[in-house]
């Protein structure tokens, strides 16, 4: 969520900045500041109204010691005035409190500077394309037809227990993807990421904490009766640990990773594009997530980034950064770098991790600050990536790793596996 201080200090500025992200906010920030005028105006009758109030309590109790009863009833009487007054006052004050908070969630982060223009993912900007040389059969089977084969991932049974998008791993498949999930979250840890092992619900002030809502309930399934999320990734969770927490500057930086399943309705999803692990309502992933004092928040993504990557090239698959148009970001992200890799029987990119800066945003909505050499408080930054989502890792792996007589496992993983190749 944005300050004040960013939407007033100069509006002209942020309305030019917000467009960079294809997000029109000149009537809301005109909005904005008109019902911050309203409030403050409210707030300055209110509180002379309440000094009013309190000198002449002060003034009755005189009006008494002195034998003046009469005065002292007629003090009264404008004093009962005064708290109808102050209770009308209070009522109005909240209500703009509240439509003030209403329009302000509206808007966007603002995209950094480093940004690049565009609409759409055609217009993000490849800053390093790595590939690797495989050596593949003939025609490449895409992973659902691998999985079929080998009988590692049951597409079908997972419809038949809950629905499209809900797979079932079995014997091989189970054993790589538990395999990867330890991959990740030890390399992590290795890292200087401190596990933890979060709740899959959250409640609303937790979503709206984070930035989920009131952007995507359309994409999280609500447990109705408890006014429960299940979490869409661990991020959720994991910041949250630091909701309406002040930090000293020397408890910087904080590192956390978590393996958590993660559920998105993903409304609309169908076709090729979604076929078998390329998009699941329910799905596995390990996530990194660091606080940061604000002056070394850009350091620690691109930290974050090296490390994300560390983790793709230990598996041996061939990949790409990207960084994401201001079209393309989240409604949440200052800048973000997203990882795809080549899925050989696809023939296509794969995004497998986002690793996003969102600057003070999230902290805002939060509560989360620190206390400065000043002696002041001030919002800290948030970042989180995926370090890294399973399914699409799973199929890049199967696709890529394919030969005339199984599926090689690379050696980065053997050792959680306890086997060499998947076969027949």
């Amino acid at each position: 969520m944005l300050t004040l201080k960013q939407i007033r200090e100069d509006s002209a500025q942020l309305i030019e900045r917000l467009a960079v992200k294809g997000f029109d906010a000149t009537e809301i920030v005109a909005l904005v500041c008109e019902l911050d005028d309203k409030r403050k105006s409210v707030q300055s009758l209110l509180d002379n109204v309440l000094a009013e109030q309190n000198a002449l309590a002060k003034e009755i109790g005189a009006l008494y010691a002195a034998g003046k009863p009469a005065e002292a009833e007629e003090a009264k009487t404008r004093s009962t005035g005064l708290k109808e007054q102050a209770k009308f006052l209070e009522e109005e004050l909240r209500g703009v409190t509240e439509k003030l908070h209403e329009e302000i969630v509206k808007l966007p982060n603002i995209p950094s500077p480093n940004v690049p223009t565009g609409r759409t993912a055609e217009d993000n900007e490849i800053i390093k394309n790595f590939l690797v040389e495989l050596n593949l059969p003939e025609n490449p089977l895409p992973h659902w037809e691998l999985a079929k084969q080998y009988d590692i991932i049951d597409f079908e049974l997972g419809v038949k227990l809950t629905g499209a998008g809900f797979p079932v791993y079995k014997g091989y498949g189970a054993a790589l993807q538990r395999a990867l999930i330890s991959f990740f979250i030890e390399r992590n840890v290795v890292a200087g990421y401190n596990e933890v092992a979060p709740p899959l619900m959250v409640n609303e002030a937790s979503a709206f904490a984070t930035g989920q809502l009131p952007d995507k309930e359309g994409q999280m399934y609500h447990v109705t009766e408890d006014n429960f999320y299940l979490i869409p990734t661990a991020e959720v969770p994991v910041t949250n640990i630091y909701r309406d927490t002040i930090l000293n500057e020397d408890e910087f930086p904080i590192r956390m990773t978590a393996y958590t399943p993660c559920f998105r309705r993903e409304a609309g999803s169908y076709g090729k594009d979604v076929r078998g692990l390329n998009r699941l309502h329910q799905f596995d992933k390990v996530e990194i997530v660091r606080i940061e004092h604000p002056e070394r928040s850009y350091d620690a993504l691109h930290a974050m980034v090296e490390h994300v990557e560390s983790l793709i090239t230990a598996l041996g698959l061939p990949y790409r950064i990207v960084k994401l148009c201001g079209g393309d970001m989240s409604f949440t992200s200052a800048l973000t770098y997203d990882f795809e890799v080549y899925s050989a029987g696809q023939d296509r990119w794969l995004e497998v991790s986002s690793v996003s800066n969102f600057e003070s945003f999230q902290a805002n909505r939060l509560k989360l600050r620190y206390r400065g050499h000043d002696k002041k408080t001030h919002l800290c930054h948030t970042l989180n990536g995926s370090a890294l989502a399973l399914p699409r890792i799973m199929a890049a792996l199967l696709e890529n790793n394919q030969t005339s007589h199984g599926i090689n496992i690379p050696g980065a993983l053997q050792l959680y596996t306890g086997f060499a190749s998947i076969d027949g």
